[in-house]
């Protein structure tokens, strides 16, 4: 599908990034403690991804931001794993092909920064993102990775880059 784009996250963008973050996360119940919705990057997630070893990229359709996700060193893990971060779309952005094109942009730049594997942290209930998941390689863990804080998270994937 082509009614999309998927670019960089430009400094313009971060107010529009975190509405889509507190917007998506509700809606699946990870508002409490322990989501990554409560994470200070989620303010400014352009300065947050302008680190080295990061990655944020955006979706846009019709000229509005409908979705993001990136990449970034796995708090408190070794520096060959990468974690898939913030990943959400707004309602408009799924069904669309946009999951997995994401995913691959995603992918791609974790493999260009040098990571050899990727993590990520999600719940149940997001079966459709779960799905996404599988479909692109990762395979479940039955214990969380690092320390990202997220204790509220339930399901568990690595992928072997």
């Amino acid at each position: 599908m082509s009614d999309f784009l998927i670019r960089t996250i430009e400094p313009r963008d971060s107010a529009a990034v975190a509405t889509i973050i507190r917007t998506v996360m509700p809606e699946f119940g990870a508002d409490g403690p322990g989501f990554a919705i409560h994470d200070a990057e989620v303010d400014d997630m352009h300065a947050a991804y302008s680190r080295a070893r990061s990655a944020y990229f955006v979706v846009e359709r019709d000229g509005k931001l409908v979705g993001g996700g990136g990449v970034a060193p796995l708090e408190g893990g070794d520096a060959e794993v990468c974690e898939l971060r913030k990943m959400y779309f707004l309602p408009e952005a799924r069904g669309i092909g946009a999951g997995s094109r994401m995913m691959q942009i995603c992918l791609d730049a974790a493999r260009e920064l040098g990571f050899k594997r990727c993590y990520l942290e999600t719940l149940t209930g997001m079966d459709a993102a779960q799905a996404l998941y599988r479909r692109h390689g990762f395979a479940t863990l039955s214990a969380p990775m690092g320390g990202t804080g997220h204790f509220s998270c339930d399901r568990f994937y690595l992928l072997e880059l």
